[in-house]
């Protein structure tokens, strides 16, 4: 997620990135995945005097040679950045009363990190990348906004938490760097074709998806009715399971069909249904359809009263007569209370805050009153009230509790980058507009999605093609 996902994000669930935290998302793309959330994202903004003794060690009043840590291609990382980023990612986890790691794999991790973020700042500067003062202000500016805050004002807080304008603004630069990077060599080049919109639209409505279109399915049924014998009930378990991995595999699933489905219409077709509008079709078929895109077979056996049915969808289309219903992107009325973590409140203290709360709740408390108590962001005022979301218009773990959840029912407590939810659907419906833009707002999904895989994947590519040499020392450390 680029910062200016990030922005978009806050402003729609009402929540203002906390000081430290602020580019959390974008540190998210640099840090190694079995770094604690929010171990690297603040990494970047806290004062590095405070910390620095016991980033060298402990030896806070001697004078440091500073050695290469690394080799990144035509420049290096020095020990003494090495030891600085340590060392305040360290000062953070001790604030937040979270474990540290021992300072030789922290320092491991968070080289990992710096290798990854100097080959990205190379790659920039190659491709003639640069971010003029203009743009960092703007930055800086709706950060400020964000905390509903005057610049002077979000310049007089930084500050007044240690950390020193010029890192912050030189931070949020790097930051920008890299994103601008990103959006010339990956989201750029992602397309979304109308098939995959299509598909996301219908699993956006869950069992019920597919209600205007209709569906061209094959199956293989192997018969094994409820009240048959244990033991034919296995063996026809045991085969169904047996065709489903040939057809997983690749094997002809009109020949499978033909040679093994225990259907009438198997011999003939092939199991080939046909295009069924899905008042005609098993309900089970059209749930399982609803998760499928055209030629995928459904990764699971399905149980009926009468035996084992393995499923293929081959493809969708308008349901005859039904061309004036159009499908709809659902969208949800969500609220939520949200606990910042750092300031003196650790993860499992938040996380225990919001079970209490909803253990409260659930007593007959007023999720309403809570939100307006407790909840850290501009939503408190509302109740935790966000309004009506659509898909894609909020972070990746808030979304997806989100969509778990029934009308009325409150989730556990929810890590997101921003801190811990307490999440409560209100209602649903279908999005309201034109065709036109619920496609849009699906192709914007969708693409989100795809740009997130396609950056680690050019990540990866990235770092496999450069030159990097840690030096013994640091190896040692290791």
């Amino acid at each position: 997620m680029t910062v200016a996902r990030s922005f978009v994000a806050c402003e729609k669930t009402g929540e203002a990135p906390d000081i430290i935290g602020v580019f959390v998302a974008i540190m998210k793309q640099l840090r190694l995945a079995t770094l604690a959330a929010g171990l690297v994202a603040a990494a970047s903004f806290l004062p590095v005097a405070s910390v620095q003794a016991q980033a060298l060690g402990g030896n806070g009043g001697g004078q440091t040679v500073d050695t290469i840590a690394a080799v990144v291609n035509n420049g290096v990382i020095t020990q003494r950045e090495l030891d600085e980023r340590a060392g305040l990612i360290a000062h953070r986890l001790n604030q937040q009363n979270a474990p540290v790691p021992p300072m030789d794999q922290l320092r491991q991790q968070v080289l990992t990190q710096m290798v990854l973020e100097r080959i990205q700042l190379q790659k920039a500067k190659e491709d003639g990348i640069t971010i003029d003062d203009t743009a960092v202000e703007r930055t800086l500016e709706r950060l400020a906004q964000a905390n509903n805050m005057t610049l002077a004002m979000y310049r007089a807080r930084i500050e007044a938490q240690g950390v020193p304008w010029t890192t912050f603004t030189n931070d949020a630069r790097t930051e920008l760097t890299l994103s601008r990077l990103r959006e010339k060599e990956v989201d750029s080049k992602i397309t979304v074709t109308d098939a995959e919109v299509a598909n996301y639209i219908a699993s956006q409505r869950g069992p019920g998806a597919g209600q205007t279109n209709d569906l061209h399915m094959q199956h293989i049924f192997v018969k094994a009715p409820l009240n048959a014998p244990e033991t034919d009930i296995e063996a026809a378990q045991k085969k169904a399971e047996g065709l489903l991995a040939e057809a997983k595999g690749g094997a002809d699933f009109e020949k499978l069909a033909k040679n093994n489905s225990q259907a009438p219409d198997a011999s003939k077709n092939g199991g080939d249904l046909g295009f069924l509008a899905p008042s005609k079709l098993p309900p089970e078929f059209v749930k399982a359809a609803s998760g499928l895109r055209p030629g995928e077979i459904n990764p699971d056996l399905i149980r009926t009263n009468d035996g084992f049915e393995i499923v293929r969808l081959v493809e969708r289309r308008a349901g005859q007569g039904n061309s004036s219903d159009a499908p709809k992107l659902v969208q949800t009325h969500v609220r939520h209370i949200l606990l910042r973590v750092g300031d003196g409140l650790s993860e499992p203290q938040a996380r225990q805050k919001l079970l209490d709360i909803r253990s409260q709740i659930a007593a007959g408390g007023e999720f309403e009153k809570f939100a307006r108590t407790y909840s850290q962001d501009g939503s408190s005022s509302q109740g935790g009230d966000l309004g009506w979301i659509s898909p894609g218009e909020t972070v990746p773990e808030f979304e997806r509790a989100m969509n778990s959840l029934q009308d009325n029912q409150i989730s556990d407590p929810v890590r997101s980058e921003y801190g811990y939810h307490l999440i409560q659907v209100l209602g649903r419906r279908d999005a309201e507009g034109s065709i036109a833009q619920q496609m849009d707002l699906a192709r914007q999904a969708i693409g989100q999605r795809k740009a997130e895989q396609a950056y680690a994947d050019w990540l990866r590519e990235l770092r496999d093609t450069a030159y990097v040499e840690v030096k013994p020392a640091v190896a040692s450390a290791q």
